[in-house]
């Protein structure tokens, strides 16, 4: 999970259970964002990228956030090549290209506990994130 205190660890569980219950193989927690947490422009990205991954894969999610859990061996068994902002995307098409059980389940999402995001706080981290899951998609 992101680490600038916009998630609640004791929601970890949750999304871990399933995984080592054998249930699921990939988990992810979908984020309920209080008000102002999650810039309009990463939800609406995010909606779009669920639906085209929904679209190429069958598989329903309404978030490709970045609470997850697998297991370790057979995450690093995906191959995942990208090391940049595709790769929350990248993990989710692989796995679901493997026939992983993919599932979500609701977290709380929280206003940054400080800083500001690389991803969606600036017009180039953005750029670089759009450009990243292109690539992914590709």
């Amino acid at each position: 999970m992101d680490c600038d205190g916009s998630f609640d660890p004791a929601d970890l569980p949750r999304v871990a259970d399933p995984v080592l219950a054998g249930e699921a193989d990939l988990m992810l927690g979908s984020r309920r964002a209080e008000p102002g947490a999650w810039p309009l422009h990463a939800r609406l990205a995010n909606k779009a990228l669920t639906l085209e991954l929904r679209r190429r894969s069958g598989i329903r999610l309404s978030d490709i956030g970045p609470m997850r859990c697998a297991r370790r061996a057979d995450l690093l068994a995906l191959g995942l090549r990208d090391r940049r902002f595709g790769w929350p995307l990248e993990m989710v098409l692989r796995a679901a290209a493997e026939g992983w059980r993919v599932r979500e389940v609701p977290v709380d999402y929280s206003t940054r506990g400080g800083g500001r995001s690389k991803v969606t706080g600036t017009v180039r981290g953005t750029a670089r994130t759009v450009r990243d899951m292109a690539a992914a998609l590709r």
